[in-house]
C-alpha cells in the first residue's frame, strides 16, 4: 500500500468523524399516533430549549421524531428496548416504569395534568351533577387510551376503566359507550375544538374537577444517563431564568381561565403507584391553583 494511498484513506476517515461530531447527538422521540396532535408541543418546545441551552457543554444535536407514530405503550417498550430507537419519551411516573427506566423527576406541565375535566355526551351532564363524593363517581365508567398510566390508577381505585386508541375515545364518549373521558386542563379544550365538529353530541363537564398527584416526566434508557443529565441540567437552566414559567404560561394559561377551577366540585383521588421519591415537597415544582 503506498503512502499517498494510506493518507488519502485516513483523511477521509478524519472527514467521517468529522462530519459525525459536527451533527452532534441524536435525540429521537415517539412521533404522534395521529399525524398533527399538538398535545405535545410544549414538551418538544421543552426539549429543544432544554438541548439548546447546554450546547456549549454537551455539544450540537438533532432533535427528531421516530419513524413511525406510537401509542404510549408501544414507546415505553421501545424505550426499555437495548436497541431503542427512541432515547427521551413521556409518561406519567410509577413504581414500576421507575424500576425499568430512568427518569427525570421534575413534573413536565408542573403536574397540572392531575387536575382533570372530563369531557362527556351532552345528556350525561345531570348524571355527574349527581355525584356528591367518590362512591358516587365509581358508578360511572371511565374512557381512557390504551397503555395510559391513568388506567392502572382508576382500576386501583375501584372505577371501570375501557381502553380503546385515542382518536377512537372523542366519538366512544359521545355515544354514551362510556360516561367520562378525564382530560387534563391544557388538554380539554382544545381536544374538545378539534374534535367537537365530528362529535356533535361532545360537550366539556361543567362543575367538575378530579384531582390525583400526576407527575409526568421525561424518561429515558437507563443507559442512556448523559442524555438524561443534559435534559436536566438544560431545564433547570430554564427554570432559573424564568423560560420555562413562560412556556407553562404560553400553553396552560389559557385554558387554566377557561376551567374555572375555583368553582368547581373537587373529588381528590389516591394515588398508591407514586415512588417514595417523587418530589411532592418540593412546591416550586407543582401548580396550584390557589397561587395561580
Amino acid at each position: 500500500m503506498s503512502q499517498a494511498f494510506l493518507c488519502r484513506i485516513l483523511l477521509a476517515a478524519a472527514l467521517c468523524v468529522s462530519a459525525v461530531h459536527a451533527e452532534g447527538l441524536k435525540v429521537v422521540y415517539p412521533a404522534n399516533e395521529t399525524a398533527g396532535d399538538p398535545r405535545f408541543n410544549d414538551l418538544l418546545e421543552i426539549l429543544q430549549q432544554a438541548l439548546e441551552k447546554t450546547q456549549a457543554e454537551y455539544g450540537p444535536f438533532e432533535l427528531k421524531a421516530s419513524a413511525a407514530g406510537m401509542t404510549e405503550a408501544r414507546y415505553l417498550a421501545d424505550l426499555r428496548s437495548p436497541a431503542h430507537e427512541v432515547n427521551v419519551a413521556w409518561t406519567s411516573t410509577s413504581i414500576e416504569k421507575e424500576k425499568q427506566l430512568l427518569p427525570l423527576r421534575i413534573p413536565l406541565r408542573k403536574g397540572i395534568l392531575g387536575y382533570r375535566i372530563a369531557l362527556i355526551a351532552q345528556d350525561k351532564q345531570a348524571l355527574v351533577d349527581r355525584v356528591a363524593g367518590i362512591d358516587d363517581l365509581r358508578k360511572l365508567s371511565f374512557g381512557q387510551g390504551i397503555g395510559w398510566g391513568d388506567v392502572k390508577l382508576y382500576e386501583a381505585n375501584g372505577f371501570h376503566v375501557s381502553e380503546a386508541k385515542y382518536e377512537s375515545l372523542f366519538a366512544m364518549v359521545a355515544l354514551g359507550r362510556f360516561d367520562l373521558f378525564p382530560r387534563g386542563i391544557s388538554e380539554v379544550f382544545a381536544e374538545f375544538e378539534s374534535h367537537s365538529r365530528a362529535n356533535p353530541k361532545l360537550a366539556i363537564e361543567k362543575n367538575l374537577l378530579i384531582y390525583y398527584p400526576w407527575p409526568y416526566y421525561f424518561f429515558f434508557n437507563k443507559q442512556d444517563v448523559e442524555l438524561q443529565k443534559r435534559i436536566e441540567s438544560g431545564i433547570r437552566r430554564m427554570m432559573a431564568d424564568g423560560s420555562y414559567d413562560a412556556l407553562f404560561r404560553k400553553y396552560n394559561g389559557k385554558a387554566i381561565e377557561q376551567a374555572e377551577l375555583k368553582r368547581r366540585r373537587i373529588i381528590r383521588i389516591n394515588n398508591d403507584m407514586l415512588p417514595k421519591e417523587t418530589p411532592l415537597n418540593e412546591p416550586a415544582l407543582w401548580f396550584d391553583p390557589a397561587r395561580y
